[in-house]
């Protein structure tokens, strides 16, 4: 009986204290994730482009999604529609999150029609429509890292992830766990394909969701960056 009175309380005291030491043993290490790597540092200013009614745009102190839809943004407008559905609705209301299309000044009528379908149900208002000449898009596509050269119609079906720092964030090691194991040799992800909805809905989402924490963490005083900057890797040849 004495046996059976003291069983109880122990095993109670055993259930209740598990899950807290359990919490314990996490609690150091909390904050140890990987961190959204930095494939090309320092992207200039976007200092030549206007939104519409000729206010600036800026990625410092932004997170910023930037693409590139061309001279007749309309003729696809797949590209803006995955945009908008599968990363701008997810994101918009974070603290600085940003969309910036740039496009050529003649495209401006098309970018009202293409801007009429995307805001149909509601206004985009982290979402900017930018132009600039011919040259400066150009411009600001060669200064990125990137995986496949701007269409002649100024068009590419990439977009970039631009953090507050004007860093271009990505993935140096975009390789699987069954292809690293295998030592497939390195390539990596600079930017993603608003064509290939799981890309979107799986990679990209993934890694905005890693950046906007990292800066939760920055802003609490509690991250401990463990950041890769594309250097660390030139060794592996990365394209």
């Amino acid at each position: 009986m004495i046996t059976a009175k003291i069983k109880k309380p122990l095993v109670l005291s055993v259930l209740f204290f598990l899950p807290v030491l359990f919490l314990l043993f996490l609690y150091p290490s909390k904050h140890n994730y990987s961190t959204l790597d930095i494939v090309k540092s320092n992207i200039p200013e976007l200092s030549n482009f206007q939104a519409e009614g000729g206010s600036k745009v800026r990625l410092e102190n932004h997170l910023t999604v930037l693409g590139f839809l061309g001279e007749n943004p309309m003729d696809d407008a797949t590209r803006a529609l995955n945009l908008k559905e599968l990363v701008y609705d997810k994101f918009r209301g974070f603290k600085r999150f940003q969309i910036i299309i740039l496009l050529p000044e003649t495209a401006k009528q098309q970018a009202q029609e293409l801007k009429k379908e995307l805001n149909s149900f509601e206004p985009l208002e982290y979402w900017t429509f930018a132009f600039g000449s011919v040259d400066d898009i150009k411009a600001a596509y060669t200064n990125l890292k990137i995986s496949e050269a701007l269409r002649p119609d100024l068009a590419s079906n990439d977009v970039f992830i631009i953090d507050k720092e004007k860093h271009q964030r990505g993935r140096l090691d975009d390789r699987t766990k069954a292809q690293k194991e295998e030592n497939f040799p390195i390539y990596s992800m600079p930017s993603y394909n608003v064509l290939e909805v799981a890309e979107l809905k799986n990679k990209m989402s993934e890694d905005m969701r890693i950046l906007f924490t990292e800066y939760r963490q920055k802003r609490k005083g509690n991250f401990s960056s463990t950041t890769r900057r594309a250097e660390d890797l030139l060794n592996n040849e990365i394209n």
